[in-house]
């Protein structure tokens, strides 16, 4: 009973989402303001039902109702509860019903935040979700719905998936969904701005507000899909280029392109047009990327599903949403350029060349993401376009970015006095001195763009460290946390992809194997039962001149249900690198091969997430002071006051 009470709360959701989306815009151009002031309750209501359907689901599993197809598909007797409940969202239907879910209650928050007096500003954008969130509950009802029923009934079910059966696959999925639908809000905005032909600071302040709140969410959705495939996959690798990685870059190199653009979209009136168009086609890219890993066109290890209906859907979804946007925009959208004059030298022109930078970068992702299928689809072969072409991309718009980076705390707006050079050069030296000293400290030979990078981001890191010791307010140091963090990011990642070394061996109980410094030895092993597994788990001990540092317990797990052998590996993770152990195979008595792996500084690109999600945390809840603009009214699209 408790899955048709799911349906049911999912298709009211479906139902009342359309009169969220009707009512209002009745009530917006009609001038009824009770039509206005039902869209609050009415996204309390489709919020409601969409969460009662996904508390359905997840009691569904949790019981083991093998009757119901999801289940048996994405479940097992013996898988522990905390995965029965992650299973909600393991498979490609109940990650469409989460989407529905994380968008009704961006719908609910938007309505519970607005401020008296902009009921119907707060309208018009709920009006927009309304409708998003309508299509999606649809598509889920129609084409797929976890709750359809299986006769007879499943004795046992398939098991959830072995490689998602990990902690950070509990909370990878929903942060990454609510970042996407947390851009749906953005979206909403920016059609609320163009339908009500405004661009005034209210709305400008809530739409950026929305944004960063959204732009945080996909970063620690990000993060901790690399940080899952770091310590899961075995390969000791934190990104892979694949199609499924790269649909979730996309938007957040385009909401962090956003959130730049909207600075000074906010503070001074100037790039107004820019930044609808980037709050679009987030958007419109975090939808793509549902299409992408669910239709099967691409192939992913993340993928959800494998079938091009119901990804051709989805596609039509989108296709259908962006022809509507973009008509909107042409017809609405005042293209005459503002008054908001400032120098070369000026925070906004860095804002905007950030924006710029990171718009190309998705762009650059885009292409290499889609070619290959175009390609293909043309008639003309097969095409494989992976990490070397990323990689040569964006190296050079990464040392653009980090020539900008460390002027972040200290440029002015619209002039820059030319004495911020004269304090800027003790960093900038402290900083080269700091990064190249990582590079040249290593035994391997130092790659000029490695040491370039390392320079900059050391430079970058320095230069938001001291702005740090002078901040006014605590809202002030949440982008240099963000600053921060990129910094401390982009030195991981560069030392991880020039300076880790690698080996495999057959290793045998008792002896010693060297590699970078340390020395690897294989003390024994040990046979585990889990909970719906059987593993062997391996013990070796790492030693540093002669002294016990680390003790690696990589494991091989056999799950019987999906008779799926996978590699855990041992790690031990320390700030200056980390000590990486892959189960090969058993070769005989007490001998193993194992892939031994030293990541240096592998810790530092967490370190930099975590300052990130901070720095954007910080700047939704810290007190902000009022700014002064030298655009007061931000005049309206259509060029009138």
């Amino acid at each position: 009973m408790l899955p048709e009470l799911g349906f049911i709360a999912l298709l009211c959701a479906a139902a009342i989402a359309v009169l969220q989306c009707v009512l209002p815009g009745f009530g917006i151009f009609s001038g009824r303001r009770n039509l206005i002031s039902a869209a609050t309750p009415l996204a309390f209501t489709v919020f409601c039902l969409a969460l009662f359907a996904m508390v359905a689901l997840t009691l569904s599993l949790a019981t083991d109702d093998f009757s119901l197809a999801y289940a048996a598909q994405h479940s097992n007797s013996r898988l522990p509860l905390f995965f029965k409940i992650a299973a909600a969202w393991g498979g490609h239907e109940g990650s469409i019903l989460l989407l529905v879910v994380t968008l009704a209650l961006w719908g609910a928050l938007v309505a519970a935040l607005a401020r008296p007096g902009e009921e119907k500003e707060a309208a018009c954008v709920l009006m927009v979700l309304g409708g998003l969130t309508a299509a999606f509950a649809l598509f889920t009802a129609l084409t797929s719905s976890p709750f359809v029923r299986m006769f007879p009934p499943a004795f046992e079910g398939r098991d959830l998936n072995p490689m998602l059966q990990d902690v950070a696959l509990i909370f990878h999925p929903p942060l990454l969904y609510i970042g996407y639908a947390g851009f749906a809000v953005s979206f909403a905005y920016a059609m609320t701005m163009l339908l009500l032909q405004r661009m005034d600071g209210p709305l400008l302040r809530r739409m950026r507000a929305w944004s960063v709140a959204a732009w945080a969410f996909l970063t620690a959705g990000i993060a901790l899909g690399a940080w899952w495939a770091y310590f899961e996959l075995g390969w000791g690798g934190w990104w892979f280029w694949d199609p499924a990685e790269n649909s979730s870059l996309m938007p957040w190199l385009l909401g962090t392109a956003l959130v730049h653009v909207l600075a000074v979209t906010e503070r001074r009136g100037a790039f107004g047009l820019f930044a609808l168009l980037l709050a679009i086609f987030t958007f419109a890219l975090s939808t793509l990327g549902t299409f992408i890993v669910r239709s099967g066109i691409l192939s992913s290890v993340h993928a959800f599903a494998n079938d091009p209906g119901r990804g051709l859907a989805l596609l039509l979804i989108l296709t259908a949403v962006l022809v509507v946007v973009l008509s909107v925009f042409a017809l609405r959208a005042d293209f005459k350029a503002r008054e908001a004059p400032f120098r070369l030298v000026s925070r906004e022109s860095a804002l905007a060349a950030t924006g710029a930078l990171f718009t190309v970068a998705c762009g650059c992702v885009m292409i290499g993401t889609f070619y290959p299928m175009i390609y293909t689809l043309a008639g003309l072969g097969s095409l494989s376009v992976g990490a070397p072409y990323f990689n040569a991309v964006f190296k050079p718009l990464f040392v653009m970015m980090l020539l900008l980076l460390p002027l972040a705390p200290v440029l002015h707006w619209q002039e820059q006095p030319r004495r911020w050079l004269l304090r800027q050069l003790p960093w900038l030296t402290l900083g080269g001195i700091g990064g190249a000293w990582l590079c040249l400290r290593q035994p391997l030979p130092t790659n000029t763009i490695t040491l370039v990078l390392c320079m900059l981001a050391g430079w970058a890191i320095f230069s938001h460290a001291a702005a740090l010791t002078r901040i006014r307010s605590l809202a002030h140091a949440a982008p240099l946390l963000c600053h921060l963090g990129v910094g401390i990011a982009v030195v991981g990642a560069a030392q991880l992809a020039q300076y880790s070394e690698e080996r495999w061996l057959s290793m045998t109980r008792g002896t010693g194997y060297p590699l970078g410094g340390y020395v690897f030895t294989l003390e024994g092993s040990e046979a585990l039962i889990g909970a719906n597994y059987t593993a062997e788990q391996l013990f070796i001990r790492v030693d540093e001149q002669g002294s016990p540092v680390a003790t690696l317990k990589p494991e091989s797990r056999y799950y019987s249900v999906r008779t799926t052998t996978l590699r855990e590996p041992g790690v031990a993770s320390r700030l200056g690198g980390d000590l990486y152990a892959t189960f090969g195979e058993k070769t005989g008595p007490g001998s193993y091969t194992v892939h031994l792996q030293i990541k240096p500084m592998a810790s530092w690109l967490w370190l930099g997430a975590i300052l990130m999600v901070l720095g954007g945390i910080i700047r939704l809840t810290a007190r902000r002071q009022p700014q002064a603009t030298d655009n007061p009214a931000l005049q309206p699209l259509t060029g009138e006051a």
